[in-house]
Order: C-alpha cells, then sequence, then structure tokens
C-alpha cells in the first residue's frame, strides 16, 4: 500500500470513528432522536428570506427588485407574499411538530404524533399574519419618519431605510412580535436574533413597541421580552432595558413569562449607555441622561442625569 492510500485509509478511519462518536447521544447532548416528523426543524435560512420577501412587500423596491413600475407593483407584491407566506407556513409547520413530538415524547405520551393539527394551526397563524402587513407598514412608515424628525444627519427618510441599522432591527421586530402574538414557535426568535447579529441591536419579539419608535446608532441596544414602549420613544445605542432579578420556582429554576422589563411611556428619550431595570414606569415625556441607573418608577417628565 503507498503512503497515499494509508493516508486516506487513517484519514476515513479517523473520520467514521469520530462520527460515531458524536452519533452515541447515551453520553449526553441535544439530540432528535425522539422525534419522528419527516420535514425537519424550521429553516434559518428559509426564515432569512421570508423576512427579505416581508421587507420587500412592506418597502417595495427599497428591498427586492428594485427595477419594478407602478404598473408592475401588483404582480411584484402578490409574487413576493405569496412566495413568503409558503415559506411561513411551512416552517411554522415544522416548528409546531417539533415542538409537539418533543413534548409528546417528554410526557411518553406516543413515540409518533400525528402532526394534522400542527399543519393546520400553521395555516391560522400565516393567514393571520398575512392580515396584520398593512397596519405594519403604517407603524414602519413612522418609525422612518421618527428617525427622519429625530436624526439631522438623514437628508431623507429613504436613507433611514436604506442605510439605519435602527430601522432594520425594527422591521424584523415588528415582523417577529405579530408571529410572537400570534404563537407561532422557534420562529420569532430567529427572526430577531438573526437581525441582532447584523445590527447588534436586540430586541426580544415579545417587546410591545408604539408608532414612532426611533433607535439612534443603535450598537448594543437590549430590549428584553416584556418591554412595553409607547408612541414617539427615542432610545441611543448602549441603551439597556432590562429585567432587574429573576424570580425562582421551588426548584431553583426561573419563572417564565412573567413581567420583569420596562413601562417605558410616550415621547420618552432614553440617551447612550443608560440601564433601565425592572417592571417599573417611566412617565411620559421623561428623558433619560447617559450613563444611568435606573430602577424605580419615574413620573411624568422626570429629567434623570449623572451629577456633575
Amino acid at each position: 500500500m503507498s503512503d497515499e492510500s494509508r493516508k486516506c485509509e487513517l484519514s476515513v478511519s479517523s473520520v467514521s470513528r469520530v462520527v460515531d462518536a458524536l452519533c452515541d447521544f447515551d453520553g449526553g447532548g441535544w439530540t432528535r432522536e425522539d422525534w419522528t416528523d419527516p420535514r425537519g426543524l424550521p429553516s434559518r435560512a428559509d426564515l432569512i428570506r421570508f423576512v427579505e420577501l416581508i421587507k420587500s412587500v412592506l418597502f417595495p423596491g427599497y428591498f427586492g427588485n428594485t427595477g419594478m413600475s407602478r404598473d408592475s407593483l401588483k404582480y411584484h407584491l402578490g409574487a413576493a407574499l405569496d412566495e413568503a407566506m409558503q415559506i411561513l407556513n411551512e416552517q411554522i409547520t415544522r416548528g409546531q411538530c417539533f415542538l409537539s413530538c418533543r413534548e409528546a415524547a417528554a410526557c411518553r405520551k406516543s413515540d409518533i404524533v400525528d402532526c394534522t393539527d400542527c399543519r393546520r394551526r400553521a395555516i391560522e397563524i400565516s393567514r393571520a399574519f398575512m392580515e396584520t402587513l398593512p397596519e405594519m407598514r403604517r407603524r414602519l412608515n413612522t418609525d422612518v419618519q421618527a428617525a427622519f424628525e429625530g436624526d439631522p444627519a438623514l437628508h431623507s427618510p429613504d436613507e433611514a431605510i436604506f442605510c439605519y441599522p435602527g430601522i432594520q432591527a425594527i422591521i424584523s421586530q415588528r415582523i417577529a412580535h405579530e408571529l410572537f402574538v400570534l404563537g407561532a414557535p422557534l420562529i420569532p426568535r430567529i427572526i430577531t436574533e438573526h437581525a441582532h447579529s447584523l445590527t447588534g441591536i436586540d430586541i426580544h419579539p415579545g417587546a410591545a413597541i408604539g408608532d414612532g419608535f426611533f433607535i439612534d446608532h443603535g450598537t448594543g441596544v437590549v430590549i428584553g421580552e416584556t418591554c412595553v414602549i409607547g408612541k414617539n420613544v427615542r432610545i441611543y445605542q448602549g441603551v439597556t432595558l432590562g429585567a432587574k432579578s429573576f424570580p425562582l420556582d421551588e426548584n431553583g429554576n426561573p419563572i417564565k413569562g412573567i413581567a420583569r422589563h420596562p413601562i417605558v411611556e410616550d415621547d420618552v428619550v432614553v440617551y447612550s449607555g443608560a440601564t433601565i431595570l425592572g417592571r417599573i414606569t417611566i412617565g411620559k415625556g421623561s428623558v433619560i441622561g447617559g450613563n444611568v441607573w435606573v430602577t424605580g418608577d419615574l413620573p411624568p417628565g422626570s429629567v434623570v442625569s449623572q451629577k456633575r
């Protein structure tokens, strides 16, 4: 046997040994062996494509096909929306089946789950999501206008749509939020975490955000799951709207789903580096200065800043 053949044999043997070890789930790690639905897990790549298609529907000409005319607008919107809904329906079905089968296996109810209900639920969510798009576009238009009015460096609203990471992050969050409210599993987090990786802005899909929201610069912004943000709120880079503590159950595990993030009322401005923690209320029209910590309620019109 030649040296080259021996090297190849050693390589194949090494790969085979490692693959066998990786397939031995008795040693720990996450496994899908308890899940028998043939569809597979939700696809991150397909969901990225879905978001891009919805962006082209919400802002035609800015995303997707940039050469469309008014005469061809309906055709392009219809084609993009049809493809997007097919992707969404498939991905929600996969998410529903995955969770249902895992839950059934964990409860030892069955080795195989009939996913008919998963497919029906996915269709319901997809249709309901599609109905939210006109209102979503209206809200996003207010976000773009808020960016234009709030930043003297912008020469047109178009520049905000094309260039600003804050606008990109809020587009993805508003898409994900509607799916979150409708009960789509896994999908909303995949969408917002992809936006996080692109923009450095981390907004949970559960956060409820009013009209005219503007994130300037944006890097390092964190907005938690149960945040409630009113209308015409402006925040800058490095702002955290987070939780102060995590209540635990009798077994020492964090209790999920409780309201633990701030309520920010209308017309509030939060400057860079500010940290606002806990289920507190920042009153209407308040101004939070840079690099301050706020852990208690503030009445309307408050001004908080570092001591000089």
